[in-house]
């Protein structure tokens, strides 16, 4: 098969399609009282979050957790997590853009850095599955970057080309993991990192979903 000639979006989850900052603060503050560290805030949480997460961790301990540290936030955060994403729902507008993506003829897939387990029947849930080619979640251990894991799902999508590929998610690590594998990237204010610290990417940045889009299709023209 040939490469695509329109644009293809790789989409991210958390944060970006799902709008569940509610549950990641306080998933957050839950792992944080474990080791008796004080609560934070939403601005303070999007002003400091980075990847890997252990590094995030540093930032507010002062030092990185030890592996028995992390491991214990790591479980209290997916356990606390899990509760709550329930009372999370889909960003504003989110189905009416990917079905008129969708409905234009072009491509478009999901890569998220939740657990591929539980992200398939949480899409699938939401009823919108059908809009993707590919919906890929976390194989393997938390923490990490997204680079490798973009790299695998870019490779699997067939006749997507790189170049007229790009990323829309809330975090720094889209940028990184787009560029990892040559392709463009857009960044939305409205999950886990601040303004500032996105246009430190490079990258263009917006505040909604649908400008997102609308760059997206201008990049990959």
């Amino acid at each position: 098969m040939g490469m695509q000639t329109d644009a293809h979006i790789v989409w991210d989850w958390n944060g970006t399609l799902f709008h569940d900052n509610d549950a990641i603060i306080g998933a957050t503050n839950a792992a944080f009282a474990e080791l008796g560290l004080d609560p934070i805030t939403m601005e303070e949480y999007r002003a400091l979050y980075c990847v890997p997460v252990p590094k995030f961790y540093e930032r507010l301990l002062g030092r990185l957790p030890t592996d028995a540290e992390w491991l214990v936030m790591d479980e209290t955060f997916h356990r606390y997590y899990t509760e709550h994403r329930v009372t999370c729902g889909l960003t504003e507008g989110v189905a009416e853009l990917l079905e008129s993506w969708r409905s234009a003829g072009r491509s478009q897939s999901l890569l998220s850095m939740y657990v591929h387990d539980e992200l398939v029947p949480l899409v699938r849930g939401f009823g919108i599955e059908t809009h993707f080619i590919r919906v890929d979640g976390r194989t393997g251990p938390s923490g990490g970057s997204k680079a490798e894991h973009m790299e695998r799902h870019v490779a699997a999508l067939a006749g997507v080309d790189p170049a007229r590929t790009v990323v829309i998610g809330d975090a720094a690590d889209d940028a990184v993991a787009a560029r990892h594998v040559g392709a463009r990237a857009v960044l939305y204010t409205g999950g886990s990192h601040s303004r500032a610290s996105l246009e430190e990417t490079g990258v263009p940045v917006v505040d909604t979903l649908g400008e997102a889009v609308a760059v997206a299709e201008r990049l990959a023209a």
